[in-house]
């Protein structure tokens, strides 16, 4: 799940460096991040509510992607104010994804670091005291004047937070870090048409039709999009078009996918991979077309096909869900399991195998079946009491808040 914080950047860019000895960790990040030139968006990630049973407030780990320096960097950092920084099993797992963020975008990686990794009520002076016997300080273990002066393990001496945090953009500057971009940028254009249009084309039921044509001309830049065959296996849209000056390869949804949508899919994905173009898919999909005729003429083989197609991407991609993402569909449209870089859902979207009216329906049906064959009746109040709990339950755990946050 991705949240925007707040433009904090340059918060402290006017405090003296030696007035405030301590900074809390989002301070610490907006520092960090903050540019003298212009304010800089961060880009925080936290799973929603994923932290509960061990009672620890954002995995104890603040994570997220911003400028420093000119530089877009992957910034971790710990919070000490949770458990002392300690790490528990779901800080290892943020703190791995946040890696994985980084590897596959070439981000430097800059980390906050205020932990004592695993939980210990003893000192470390009384471990030392307990092994060797030797009477040693929290200093002599592990100092700043130790380390910078004897035994040569870190590289600047800081004053306090805010110097810490001067010398590490002084140090990210150094990098000498350029992106090796593949592909050819141009200026930026805004939207022909506004964002906020978005409210009424969509809206928040899933049963209501819009063309997905409609959501790509208020994303892309001056709303140009270079339809790919566009009279053909029109239930999947297909284009070429920039977004912030990058080029980008878009497949959206019109409907359900049939053989010669999903053959489209294909052919255009391929082509996206052989002129190193990103994809971004546009989720709203109930699944595959079924049926006799349609099995017949090779759906099952079409749709593997596209899979196929999804699987073996060597670009970049990214998947926005902006409705519906059932069953197979989930598949073919590049969903969590065939490594999109990030996975976004608007608020109105939902995902499950299938939705929780037709999976409550299928399990009531068979459970009918099966009263008949012991010659029982099934009232209509025993089909609710059975269908009430499947479809509440498929409705809280598809919606983006739980789902996007695992």
């Amino acid at each position: 799940m991705l949240h925007t914080m707040r433009p904090r950047w340059g918060l402290l860019r006017g405090r003296c460096m030696g007035s405030l000895r301590r900074l809390y960790h989002g301070d610490k990040v907006a520092t960090v991040g903050s540019r003298p030139d212009s304010n800089s968006p961060a880009y925080q990630f936290a799973g929603y509510q994923l932290y509960g049973k061990e009672e620890v407030p954002a995995g104890g780990l603040i994570t997220g992607i911003g400028r420093i320096s000119g530089i877009e960097c992957l910034i971790v950092a710990n919070d000490a104010t949770v458990k002392g920084g300690t790490y528990y099993p779901i800080t290892v797992k943020k703190h791995l994804r946040a890696q994985e963020i980084a590897m596959q975008n070439h981000l430097p990686c800059v980390y906050l670091d205020e932990t004592i990794r695993i939980p210990l009520h003893d000192k470390w002076e009384s471990i030392v005291k307990a092994a060797t016997g030797e009477q040693v300080s929290a200093e002599d273990l592990g100092g700043a004047d130790l380390h910078c002066r004897k035994s040569g393990v870190t590289d600047h001496y800081a004053v306090d937070d805010n110097h810490a945090l001067h010398l590490a953009r002084k140090t990210v500057r150094s990098l000498n870090y350029k992106k090796n971009l593949d592909v050819t940028v141009e200026k930026p254009e805004d939207p022909l048409f506004p964002a906020d249009e978005l409210y009424g084309i969509v809206g928040d039921n899933l049963k209501k039709n819009f063309d997905v044509r409609e959501v790509i001309a208020r994303v892309v830049d001056g709303s140009k999009f270079d339809e790919f065959k566009a009279l053909y296996g029109d239930t999947l849209v297909t284009g070429f078009a920039r977004i912030f000056g990058y080029p980008v390869g878009i497949i959206g949804n019109n409907g359900v996918l049939f053989s010669e949508s999903a053959k489209k899919g294909t052919h255009f994905i391929q082509l996206c991979c052989q002129r190193n173009i990103p994809l971004l898919f546009l989720q709203n999909i109930t699944g595959f077309m079924v049926g006799r005729e349609y099995e017949a003429g090779g759906i099952a083989k079409d749709g593997a096909k596209m899979v196929t197609a999804v699987a073996c991407a060597s670009v970049p991609k990214i998947t926005v869900i902006i409705g519906g993402s059932y069953g197979a569909g989930n598949y073919g449209m590049c969903g969590r399991a065939y490594s999109p870089r990030f996975l976004y859902m608007w608020p109105n979207a939902r995902i499950s195998v299938m939705g929780g009216e037709q999976a409550a329906t299928v399990l009531a049906t068979i459970a009918k079946d099966q009263k008949a064959r012991e010659g029982k009746s099934f009232s209509e109040e025993e089909e609710a009491a059975l269908k009430d709990p499947i479809i509440k339950r498929f409705e809280e755990e598809g919606n983006p808040y739980y789902s996007s946050a695992r």
